[in-house]
């Protein structure tokens, strides 16, 4: 590589070659403790409850009216009263914010549902603290569908079983991430050490032909 020179390939690889060992050590090293603090951490796994809400027959009125509605119903849902209740049929050891801060409802106006995500360190109660909550609306549609009209019934059911998954830790993202730095921190090493070591003169032909101020020799040990 020349002083004050653009590097090629050529350098690149001699560089890799000479040096190369160093990022591939560091990119083991931050794999290896990633992966491992991904072991240590405890795994959360999310339970997600579709709730369906559909309207009892299909008139722009009515459906307006659905659309207009989902929003209080996720109000609702993620009242404390209803995560005491929640907490309650299901006899969980934990308080009523505790599972509100476990717990998304979020509405999807499109296809007129709620859905309802869980996360927990076990997954059987986050499904069944997720299927809780959705009964809670469909007894809330069945409680206000008794004073209105069959034909002006807005339904609430549940489509399928909670969906049940590892949330995190990723183990497979999370070593791949540290790879990807350990090998970026022991690139800048190499590099840092290739440009300190180039601007290291050693030879005599050197220093006359650039014209450089010696300020210090190391002796070679033959006197």
């Amino acid at each position: 590589m020349s002083i004050g020179g653009c590097m090629s390939l050529i350098d690149y690889g001699r560089i890799l070659l000479r040096r190369g060992w160093i990022v591939g050590l560091l990119a083991a090293l931050a794999g290896v403790s990633a992966f491992l603090f991904s072991q240590t951490q405890t795994p959360i796994y999310r339970a997600t409850q579709l709730v369906l809400i559909q309207p009892s027959r299909n008139d722009l009125g009515l459906a307006e009216a659905t659309i207009r509605l989902i929003n209080s119903y996720v109000v609702y849902l993620n009242s404390t009263a209803i995560a005491q209740q929640v907490i309650d049929d299901l006899r969980l050891d934990m308080t009523a914010e505790d599972l509100r801060g476990a717990a998304t409802i979020v509405p999807d106006r499109d296809r007129l549902t709620v859905q309802i995500d869980v996360d927990l360190p076990d997954p059987d109660v986050a499904g069944r603290a997720a299927e809780a909550w959705g009964n809670m609306l469909v007894a809330y549609r069945n409680r206000e569908n008794q004073t209105v009209r069959q034909e002006d019934r807005i339904n609430a059911l549940l489509p399928d079983r909670p969906r049940i998954g590892l949330l995190r830790p990723n183990r497979t993202v999370n070593t791949l991430v540290g790879v990807l730095l350990g090998a970026l921190v022991g690139g800048v090493i190499v590099f840092t050490l290739e440009y300190l070591e180039s601007g290291i003169v050693r030879r005599r032909e050197d220093i006359e032909r650039l014209e450089i101020a010696v300020l210090a020799t190391v002796p070679d040990g033959e006197r």
